[in-house]
């Protein structure tokens, strides 16, 4: 993919929930995004969707199988977290209202040289920018070591991590889904992380979860030297961000109006349905 190939924003709407932080289950988004996916499969649009939750701590499938996961899920949820266990991939992730969720659904086409690094690059050029926009910053990519959630793709200012991204497939489409860590302290949700991987991670082999460095993580605002520009400025920057790309390459300003939304109860039957393919232990 050309390093300015903005192509692939061609015809994608918006989807901004942000401040739809009402609808405290925590399946309800990625039940969205399973349906939205579909839609595009079979020739809907593709969708840039943003949204936060209020208290959440979303796992992967291997962090669900450590040897002491569910007293580690007991815990959670005794400190009033929704827990979920996700079907795209990645390791264990805490959500609240400084955290912006940032998915890419999009369909799948020989247009678009859909590949693992080519899927990233799309939403490291949207983030970077949007990042630029809003605080000036410079934003690298690559592995962070003692970070939560840590890959390839982890987005980072100086070294310190403020970003994770991972992918979920399905036939005809994929979602591209970054976690951004806005506001707030990002060492102290670290430190959640880490102590759920030990209590989780009691008894597991070596290597089976990863090892968290508070320190080596960062939000947007602890990076910030001005200290201001929160959620709402991270998340006029992805629209306005987005717009520019689209600008580039010869498109249509953004709208919500062709988006068609899934009935709420095909919302709720696929968050059942996602929650019985990846239970969370108990």
């Amino acid at each position: 993919m050309s390093e300015n190939d903005y192509s692939w924003t061609e015809n994608m709407l918006l989807l901004d929930r942000t401040n739809d932080t009402d609808n405290t289950d925590i399946g309800y988004p990625f039940a969205l995004e399973e349906l939205l996916c579909k839609q595009a499969g079979e020739g809907g649009p593709p969708v840039c969707h943003l949204w936060r939750h209020p208290r959440a701590f979303v796992m992967g499938s291997r962090d669900s199988r450590l040897p002491k996961a569910a007293d580690a899920v007991r815990q959670l949820e005794e400190a009033g977290y929704a827990v979920l266990v996700r079907h795209s991939g990645g390791a264990a992730v805490p959500l609240d209202a400084g955290v912006i969720n940032l998915s890419l659904i999009m369909p799948m086409s020989e247009k678009y040289a859909f590949g693992f690094r080519n899927d990233f690059e799309r939403m490291y050029a949207l983030i970077s920018g949007a990042a630029a926009s809003a605080y000036g910053y410079t934003v690298s990519k690559g592995e962070v070591q003692g970070s939560y959630c840590p890959g390839e793709y982890d987005l980072h200012i100086d070294g310190l991590k403020f970003c994770g991204i991972a992918q979920r497939r399905q036939v005809r489409a994929m979602i591209i889904q970054a976690f951004v860590i806005v506001e707030g302290s990002a060492p102290a949700r670290a430190e959640r992380v880490r102590a759920f991987y030990e209590r989780a991670g009691n008894g597991a082999r070596p290597g089976s979860f990863p090892i968290i460095v508070p320190e080596s993580m960062r939000s947007l605002l602890e990076n910030s030297v001005i200290g201001n520009g929160g959620v709402d400025a991270f998340t006029n920057a992805v629209i306005r961000t987005l717009s520019d790309f689209q600008t580039a390459s010869g498109n249509a300003a953004l709208t919500n109006a062709r988006i068609h939304m899934p009935e709420p109860r095909s919302i709720m039957e696929m968050s059942e349905r996602l929650r019985q393919r990846y239970p969370v232990p108990r």
